[in-house]
């Protein structure tokens, strides 16, 4: 469908990401799924073409573009034309950011410019074995010494684990108060830090998802952000954007499902007629086409109200919660309706329905979400 809400700026945008994509990156998804990782000159690529970071200040490279609906149509186009699990989208907006918004000059200066090229890769460490959303829980401590802070404890479940030249990691400062949390920007090559197996999962197989041990390692304190006892209100801020993140790639999932659904059914015959001709098929597609085209509408409102720093908790949450559940119904019904096919990994449907299951539970799981939104129209 049209969508007011891109500007000719933004198509001519999209027709170039497009073909980057079908360029560099659809001869080669197979082979990244099958490797279980995407090649790290593939960021360089991106960061040539000044697809990474585009928001970063013009004087480390960047573009200067907050607007959010460049990164909108990049997660639109992933999930059309290129390769799900090619996280990029982590890199340059949800870590890059806090390097941004709660680094020193020096930090901004020294990481910026190599993460705007592509040179230096981005990951995020939160969860652990015994704790995920509830960060609170987290038994990874730092412990501050005169110059440096030692680091103990593991992580994971790491998105782009095995790539990352630098990693956010969240560990407790404060023995005392579990809430106090800081940041700290962990480099390759520090001593002590190691990573462990490489997980394998339902879905997202080029997407490389690790284990992270940080054995007395030591992190000067130029690579701690911001203040060492503010973590948790630094992740915080995040939080909105990447439930919107998350939206948008659930919903071009889902219209990218709901695409191959159709010309399948319009194409298979069963009992002498196409499987399109039966009633049931027919309305199974015409209840989920309502529903993209109704979500569509209400995603691209809240990317609206991110740009103009507008969007609340409640809103990117419902987006999150009713997208990602979305999501799952396209799939489940495009497998069913392929019949036995659905079920062969060599049909991308099957490769979809995996990769879409993991969308009710990062981010915030649905039921989390579900209680954010309670708590809103309850209080």
């Amino acid at each position: 469908m049209k969508r007011a809400s891109f500007e000719t700026e933004h198509e001519m945008f999209r027709d170039n990401y497009r073909a980057f994509l079908q360029k560099e990156v659809m001869p080669q998804k197979a082979q990244w799924r099958k490797d279980g990782i995407v090649p790290r000159e593939m960021f360089q690529k991106m960061g040539d073409l000044g697809f990474l970071l585009p928001w970063a200040d013009e004087e480390y490279g960047g573009l200067g573009i907050w607007d959010f609906r460049y990164q909108q149509i990049m997660i639109e186009e992933d999930n059309r034309f290129g390769e799900v699990g090619f996280y990029h989208t982590l890199h340059s907006r949800l870590v890059a950011p806090y390097i941004k918004h709660f680094g020193s000059e020096d930090q901004q200066a020294r990481y910026l410019p190599k993460c705007i090229s592509g040179e230096m890769i981005l990951a995020i460490a939160m969860t652990e074995p015994d704790a995920g959303s509830d960060l609170a829980g987290m038994k990874t401590r730092a412990v501050e010494y005169q110059d440096h802070w030692i680091l103990n404890g593991a992580k994971t479940y790491i998105s782009n684990g095995v790539n990352a030249d630098v990693v956010l990691v969240a560990a407790k400062t404060n023995p005392e108060n579990p809430r106090q949390i800081g940041l700290f920007l962990v480099e390759r090559g520090m001593q002590g830090f190691e990573r462990g197996r490489q997980l394998e999962k339902m879905g997202l197989h080029a997407q490389d998802t690790a284990e992270l041990f940080f054995n007395d390692v030591r992190v000067p304190k130029a690579n701690l952000l911001g203040d060492a006892t503010q973590g948790l209100t630094y992740l915080k801020t995040s939080l909105v954007e990447e439930r919107l993140i998350s939206a948008v790639g659930s919903l071009a999932n889902a219209f990218a499902g709901f695409d191959l659904t159709r010309e399948y059914v319009l194409e298979r015959k069963a009992f002498g007629k196409k499987v399109a001709d039966f009633q049931n098929t027919r309305f199974v597609l015409a209840d989920l086409a309502a529903d993209l085209e109704v979500a569509q509408v209400y995603v691209d409102h809240c990317v609206a109200l991110h740009n103009a720093g507008e969007l609340s908790v409640p809103s990117a949450a419902k987006a999150k919660l009713f997208t990602s559940e979305l999501e799952s119904r396209v799939m489940d019904a495009g497998v069913q309706l392929h019949g036995g096919a659905g079920y062969m990994q060599e049909y991308e449907i099957c490769q979809r329905f995996q990769d879409a299951r993991v969308s009710r539970i990062f981010a915030g799981s649905s039921e989390i979400m579900k209680e954010i939104i309670a708590r809103s129209v309850l209080s």
